[in-house]
């Protein structure tokens, strides 16, 4: 029986090599007994619970091989149905995947035990997101979609999350971010859907939202402009809302694609709804944590795209015989698949390397909040918060810019190693195209990552980030080798920030992707030359990776200083008159 968790190499090769007893710790408390619902399954040490996390994530690979990859095909021709009275109805195979899903218990992975959840830390949930993904990228829109009782879990009413918790690890309950509107997309502040309470103090939602990712939840966490007379985002706050006849789905969207996962336009018309947390704080506080979880999230849905396509493209390429030969044997097709593979290690080594991040911080923030640690921990852990923040809002637009550019390049590179075959339905290397092309769209677009992740990088989180990889030993000469054209690289990347710092702010944006894409070949280097003194392999990837990309970090950062600002101050000239009509 096939299993997408235990035959992929890299992703075991990771579980064993990322420092999970640590993670594991922290998600745990310190294997303290817990008591109350759910303590008689807790794990009572890091072992236990790195074989808890092995266990659950067989059963996810089974599940992906056997039950979600067989249907992918029928679900992207199906779609959902937008029935008469508002609702949808999802196609039979995504209900019958969410069903296996449930089944399994797999619809709380991240929550509590005590609400029926595994209590899994953020890096063993994205190599589920993965392992999903690669079967069907479409249903990972809606099992991907868990941030959303984490928020509630973060934010809401103890009476709140007794309510709706335990149903959404039974699987009886889906979510949605409810967020986008016609005139807002990128521009959350822009938001103007009205929140305002009736004379009963009740909270009202009336408005339209619109490109909201399975908007047919039952569960639809809602940002809405609750201060009137507040335009920024200090005037938004965020709603629950439950399925109820004021709130209907008024349209699909007919998508490039991941069919399976309903699009919606929602219209609300007088829709109670109940506040999540205190008022104001809907985007600064809450919006912003769901969507580094999910900006997570997505790089980990487009490393399971592109493995799946790379997978298509290796075995082909080894079968298809031209010229007397096999394809693979040719220099050009050799060369293609070679970096096809190491791009996917590279992005999967970055977005794991943030995860790990992020549960570090989040545990952090957790303690804070509801521990009781003494004035020196909590001076300690403050300051580690303030440190892990800034280097996580690097990294986490970092990671999702990078493995959503990965997958389209892969699954794109997929179909010429096919050739016209992979043009043709007969292969489903078209449909990873399609779905992958989302990837670098939603929940932020690549362009709005590197506008992020670049001010990590101008602000000293990468010198950070990269000075502690920096401290590590190799005792073999290779790695250490590579390790000092890495640090060379590293000054580089610091001289084009000095020279961005220079020019000011549109410099920086105009210049900001060059920037990241060499702090992240630095960083990912870094994040080789570790896993390369494990296995002999990997000391093969790390030098290619690294010999290759130094030499594009040194042309960009080249261009970097170049002071060219020709695409702006030309603009007209080089764009051209604005289109006619046709």
């Amino acid at each position: 029986m096939p299993n997408f968790f235990t035959d992929n190499e890299d992703i075991q090769f990771l579980f064993n090599h990322l420092d999970l007893a640590s993670v594991a710790a922290l998600q745990e408390d310190g294997f303290k007994p817990q008591g109350g619902p759910g303590s008689d399954y807790a794990p009572t040490d890091a072992a236990d619970a790195i074989d808890n996390y092995r266990r659950i994530l067989t059963i996810v690979g089974d599940i992906a091989a056997n039950h979600i990859d067989p249907r992918a095909e029928k679900v992207d021709e199906d779609g959902n149905t937008l029935n008469d009275d508002g609702t949808v109805t999802y196609g039979q195979g995504v209900r019958e995947n969410l069903d296996v899903l449930a089944q399994a218990d797999l619809m709380g992975f991240t929550l509590p035990r005590k609400y029926g959840g595994l209590n899994c830390p953020s890096i063993v949930y994205t190599m589920a997101t993965e392992i999903v993904s690669r079967a069907d990228a479409s249903l990972m829109n809606i099992f991907g979609l868990q941030g959303i009782a984490e928020t509630i879990n973060a934010f809401a009413t103890q009476e709140i999350k007794d309510e709706y918790l335990p149903r959404f690890s039974k699987g009886e309950l889906t979510g949605a971010m409810v967020l986008t509107e016609p005139d807002a997309g990128s521009d959350l502040q822009a938001v103007s859907l009205r929140a305002w309470q009736d004379t009963d103090g009740q909270w009202r939602l009336t408005g339209v939202k619109r490109f909201i990712t399975n908007g047919c939840g039952e569960i639809l966490l809602t940002l809405a402009r609750s201060e009137p007379d507040i335009k920024d985002g200090r005037g938004l706050s965020l709603f629950l809302v439950e399925r109820n006849p004021r709130v209907k789905v008024r349209h699909l969207e007919h998508k490039l694609g991941i069919h399976g996962s309903p699009t919606c336009e929602l219209v609300y018309d007088d829709c109670p709804a109940k506040l999540i947390g205190e008022r104001q704080l809907g985007l600064i506080s809450y919006v912003m944590s769901l969507m580094n979880g999910a900006r997570v999230g997505i790089a980990g849905q487009s490393l399971g795209i592109a493995e799946a396509a790379f997978r298509v493209a290796r075995r082909y390429a080894h079968s298809r015989k031209q010229f007397g030969v096999a394809i693979e044997k040719l220099p050009a097709v050799a060369e293609m698949v070679a970096d096809m593979k190491i791009a996917i290690e590279a992005a999967r080594a970055l977005t794991y390397d943030t995860c790990c991040l992020c549960d570090i911080e989040n545990n952090n923030l957790r303690v804070l909040e509801f521990g009781s640690p003494d004035d020196d921990e909590k001076k300690r852990r403050r300051n580690d918060a303030r440190t892990l923040k800034r280097l996580n809002g690097m990294m986490t637009p970092m990671s999702k810019y990078y493995a959503s550019e990965l997958s389209v390049r892969v699954s794109h590179d997929a179909i010429q190693v096919l050739g016209g075959s992979g043009y043709m339905k007969d292969y489903p290397v078209e449909r990873y195209y399609r779905d992958a092309r989302i990837t670098t769209i939603y929940e932020g677009t690549s362009q709005l990552q590197v506008v992020a992740a670049v001010r990590g990088v101008c602000s000293g989180a990468f010198e950070k980030k990269v000075e502690d990889s920096e401290r590590y030993e190799h005792t073999d000469a290779l790695l250490n080798e590579l390790k000092h054209k890495l640090v060379g690289g590293k000054e580089l990347v610091l001289k084009g920030v000095n020279f961005v710092k220079s020019r000011g702010g549109n410099y920086m944006d105009l210049f900001g992707r060059k920037l990241v894409d060499s702090a992240i070949t630095v960083i990912i280097g870094h994040l080789f030359l570790r896993q390369a003194s494990e296995s002999q392999r990997k000391r093969a990837v790390a030098r290619r990776f690294i010999e290759t990309n130094l030499t594009t970090l040194q042309r960009d950062i080249e261009l970097v200083c170049s002071g060219d600002e020709s695409a702006i101050k030309e603009y007209d000239l080089l764009a051209g008159p604005v289109p006619k009509d046709r």
